[in-house]
């Protein structure tokens, strides 16, 4: 039945490994946790259970481009009963959504509107037939010290729910224990696929000197085929790289959480169209990122962590192609890599200025207005002074600290080891390589001048904001 409900509906002859066992798993009313890699099609494992079950999907998902990517993937297929709750819906658009919540097949939301009162308590009053946690890693990475409403979503959805699916691409035993702590989730199914994508070739270059990883770069580009991601670590970073790439007649484009959402939605576009051949980004660009053909991911710095490394280098060769990721590390990029990681932590200052706040009876948060502590800072300062009493929060802070650091170690451990760096990659999330192949990264001998096609240009096209790209419709000029 599932077989040919899947041709009808979707018009594949054949389940990818791991969606028929999850599925069957949840017609049966079992929690799921699927680690499915990026492009083993994760979407299907809880779409085909929404035609089948007949009533709403709930999806909780963490970006607002993911979200709209999906449904705009829905409608191109026909389904026109999804809605996406979220900021972008006016109030007249939202109170319309909820009242006729029931009549819609998948719904798509975030953690922190899942806690908005009026959202709450009409999720209450229909019957929902699954429950979807997409991206599931993030409540473990950014539940405890960025989006602590993710920590909530169990609390909130209670004990009398449907079944929940949490979906990930990559998740260590520690991050799969807090997704079952955190969903409540009763003795769920677990779907654990290999980690390691045999068809991405890894390469990494140690140099001595941090200004040199660009012209690298530029060079290397010159010379090979993308389309490609170029990940940095800072917006301006981004905004000069592109526009020299640029200069050098070469496709691209910047991404980073400084642009207008309307602006960073139309560069993703022109991306996925190969309009623009390379996206030079920070880390806010690629979660929800469709596009099969990506040939390359570079980092000019390292991450801050093994996850994220693994997440970004996973969008590159999803149509199973050979692909290649290219890690460059100077001397001291760890250092920069655990600014980023802590910055946004509060600290024990915090906490006492908090406390100050309290005790003379006035709202804490007069301390985002005074400068005192970041916005993500205080969500997150907020959120455990309210389950936690005063000592347990700064020795939570300080352990937080502490981990964000310890992972930026792993990752330098993955960057200076001179052993095989897919078995490095692989057994931090507890596996092992199926089958090891004789030159799979530049530690094993692997040669990039010979596995990468020479770059096919790709035109320019235009990448104006959205004042300019509209007096050039209405006026002929900008």
């Amino acid at each position: 039945m599932l077989q040919q409900k899947l041709q009808q509906l979707f018009g594949y002859d054949e389940f990818r490994p791991g969606q028929k066992e999850i599925i069957e798993q949840l017609l049966h009313k079992c929690d799921c946790i699927a680690l499915l890699p990026t492009g083993m099609g994760k979407s299907l494992c809880y779409q085909l259970p929404g035609y089948l079950f007949d009533k709403p999907v709930l999806i909780v998902s963490p970006l607002l481009s993911l979200m709209q990517d999906q449904v705009d993937q829905l409608k191109q297929r026909g389904e026109k009963r999804v809605v996406a709750l979220n900021s972008f819906l006016s109030p007249n658009e939202k109170s319309y959504a909820l009242h006729f919540l029931h009549e819609y097949r998948f719904i798509f939301t975030s953690p922190e509107m899942l806690t908005q009162p009026q959202v709450r308590e009409r999720l209450k009053q229909i019957e929902l037939s699954l429950i979807v946690a997409d991206e599931a890693h993030c409540i473990s990475q950014w539940g405890f010290d960025f989006r602590p409403d993710y920590l909530r979503i169990g609390e909130i959805l209670g004990d009398t729910r449907p079944p929940i699916l949490a979906l990930t691409a990559t998740a260590t035993d520690s991050v799969l224990s807090d997704i079952k702590t955190y969903l409540r989730m009763n003795e769920p199914y677990e779907f654990i696929h290999a980690i390691d994508r045999e068809n991405i070739k890894l390469a990494k270059y140690v140099f001595e000197i941090k200004e040199e990883k660009q012209d690298w770069i530029l060079q290397h580009i010159k010379s090979s085929k993308g389309p490609g991601i170029i990940y940095m670590s800072s917006r301006k970073k981004c905004d000069e790289f592109s526009q020299l790439l640029i200069e050098q007649h070469i496709s691209a484009a910047s991404y980073h959480a400084g642009k207008d959402a309307e602006d960073r939605q139309f560069i993703q576009q022109q991306f996925i169209n190969d309009d623009v051949e390379w996206i030079v980004a920070t880390n806010a660009f690629g979660m929800g990122v469709h596009k099969d053909n990506i040939r390359q991911v570079i980092h000019e710095s390292m991450p801050a962590n093994v996850s994220n490394y693994m997440q970004e280098i996973g969008r590159a060769g999803r149509d199973g192609k050979e692909a290649l990721a290219i890690l460059l590390y100077a001397e001291g990029d760890e250092h920069y890599a655990q600014y980023i990681a802590s910055e946004d932590l509060p600290k024990a200052v915090h906490v006492d200025a908090y406390v100050s706040y309290v005790q003379m009876q006035q709202e804490p948060k007069i301390m985002l207005h005074t400068a005192e502590i970041s916005e993500t800072a205080y969500r997150v300062l907020d959120y455990w002074m309210q389950q936690e009493s005063i000592e347990a929060v700064k020795k939570r802070l300080a352990k937080m600290t502490a981990s964000k650091l310890e992972a930026v170690q792993e990752m330098l451990k993955i960057v200076t080891t001179s052993q095989c760096m897919r078995e490095q990659l692989v057994q931090y999330f507890g596996q092992t390589v199926a089958q090891k192949h004789a030159i799979c990264c530049t530690n094993c001998g692997l040669d990039i001048e010979t596995l990468m096609e020479s770059r096919e240009i790709v035109k320019q096209k235009e990448t104006l904001n959205w004042d300019e790209r509209l007096r050039k419709l209405l006026f002929g000029y900008i």
